[in-house]
């Protein structure tokens, strides 16, 4: 666990240390760059630069801001990143458009390295999820001194119980449940609920479980819809007129795969979409009741973050300094049990996934909840 005195030590010279926030965005962003440079200016005597939106920023050479106590002060509360960020931006995979319309990838890593040099940034903070772990982590083998912060509302980064963000997603998820539960009693409805998740169902179950959802549909267990039928039918039998069911984006049925709204989103990837709605229709088929589909989208990214997610990023945000102090280059701050703890970037791009066999799982069963 980290200790240091109140007073700032002596022997620690005065840095230039730059902070960029990549990948999505998430609630507590803003509270890691506030902590960031209120433990800078407090206990170390440290100047603080943002680096505007991500990565691209760092090596398309925008200006860079100057940040301090007095424009950081009341970003506490505030959802989204003052910064900006680039969802997948990565220095060693920049599209180049050609003019005959196609697009080469080029490795622009050194512009990113000498950009560092030209700001004269003694270090740079990361913010983000495995993508940006997995890029600083490149970096830094090319000798770039770079430590960073877990980031996602998922909840799947590595070697950390909990990232930032996931408390404030799960309470919106939550919340839409409980008002979903309503109109369904007074309708007599099945309610789907599609949340985020591509790979990992961390919001859907926790979600899911808090908002006594009947069955939960993540990745990592492949559903038979009809094992959602007839918990749907069991539950009328019983006398209960309405149902719950959620729905990661990422879920997919044992004999099918992922649905994509957009195949290919020029970003290396496709946009997940449209599994809620299929699961919608092959209820409203098979149980001859009236569904609804509500998918919550990036609702659950946006607002202010719970006082969970602040406290979280407020202590990610001044312990990542330390590791600038101890010149932990390509170490990420982590949350295990109670303490704060450092671990390397490469353990923490190793992504997290529910654990079909885990004793969580098997609580939601034993409530009566079904996973397909």
């Amino acid at each position: 666990m980290y200790k240091h005195d109140t007073e700032v030590p002596e022997f620690i010279l005065s840095k230039r240390i730059g902070i960029l926030t990549g990948g999505g965005d998430a609630p507590g962003l803003n509270a890691v760059i506030r902590a960031v440079v209120l433990t800078a200016e407090h206990h170390y005597g440290w100047e603080v630069v943002g680096i505007l939106e991500g990565f691209d920023g760092l090596y398309h050479g925008l200006p860079v801001v100057q940040l301090n106590e007095a424009n950081v002060r009341d970003l506490l509360a505030r959802g989204g990143t003052i910064l900006g960020a680039a969802n997948r931006g990565s220095p060693f995979a920049h599209p180049v458009p050609q003019p005959d319309g196609t697009v080469v990838i080029e490795d622009v890593s050194h512009e990113a390295l000498n950009r560092m040099k030209s700001l004269g940034l003694d270090a740079l903070i990361v913010a983000g999820g495995d993508g940006t772990m997995s890029i600083a982590h490149k970096l830094v083998a090319m000798g770039a001194h770079i430590v960073g912060v877990p980031k996602t509302i998922d909840n799947d980064l590595g070697n950390t119980d909990v990232t930032f963000g996931f408390d404030t997603a799960i309470n919106t998820a939550t919340e839409a449940l409980d008002k979903l539960q309503t109109t369904a009693e007074s309708h007599h409805r099945v309610m789907v609920l599609e949340v985020m998740g591509r790979d990992a169902g961390w919001i859907a179950l926790h979600a899911g479980v808090a908002g006594g959802a009947d069955a939960i549909l993540i990745p990592e267990i492949p559903f038979n819809i009809e094992v959602v039928c007839n918990k749907i039918r069991q539950i009328q039998m019983s006398g209960r007129n309405y149902s719950l069911v959620v729905v990661a984006e990422g879920a997919a049925p044992v004999d099918g795969e992922q649905q994509f709204h957009i195949k290919d989103d020029g970003k290396g990837s496709g946009r997940l979409g449209g599994i809620g709605h299929s699961v919608g229709a092959m209820l409203a088929e098979c149980v001859g009741a009236e569904v609804r589909v509500t998918v919550l989208g990036h609702v659950q990214r946006g607002g202010q973050p719970t006082p969970g997610d602040r406290w979280l990023a407020t202590r990610f945000g001044s312990a990542v300094l330390r590791l600038v102090e101890r010149e932990q280059w390509g170490y990420m701050v982590a949350l295990q049990g109670t303490h704060i703890v450092p671990v390397t970037m490469e353990q923490a791009a190793q992504m997290k996934f529910v654990d079909p066999q885990s004793d969580v799982i098997e609580m939601a069963r034993d409530l009566g909840i079904v996973f397909g």
